[in-house]
């Protein structure tokens, strides 16, 4: 046994227009239409497959701590310095 419940809804006027164009075009009732669109709604997000989790490198020791903005600074320049012109950190 099926049953139907009735219910109200507020549509935009441009959108239910759309849907009485689209229910004449297939032959079909509003009704039928908005059901359909809720079914394929719903069902679309039961399905979403659940992402692989992100992989993990580990890449050695903490050479500095982030939360350091000077430190950090002067790492990314030293480094930059390296590339650039082959010098060696001075500690």
């Amino acid at each position: 046994m099926v049953f139907h419940m009735k219910t109200t809804l507020n549509i935009d006027d441009t959108v239910m227009a759309q849907l009485k164009r689209e229910a004449a075009r297939q032959g079909r009732t509003m009704s039928e239409l908005v059901e359909t669109a809720l079914r394929q709604l719903l069902r679309s997000q039961r399905k979403r497959t659940k992402l692989p989790p992100l992989p993990t490198f580990h890449g050695g020791v903490e050479r500095i701590d982030i939360a350091d903005r000077n430190a950090l600074y002067d790492l990314l320049e030293g480094d930059r310095d390296r590339r650039l012109y082959g010098s060696k950190d001075e500690e």
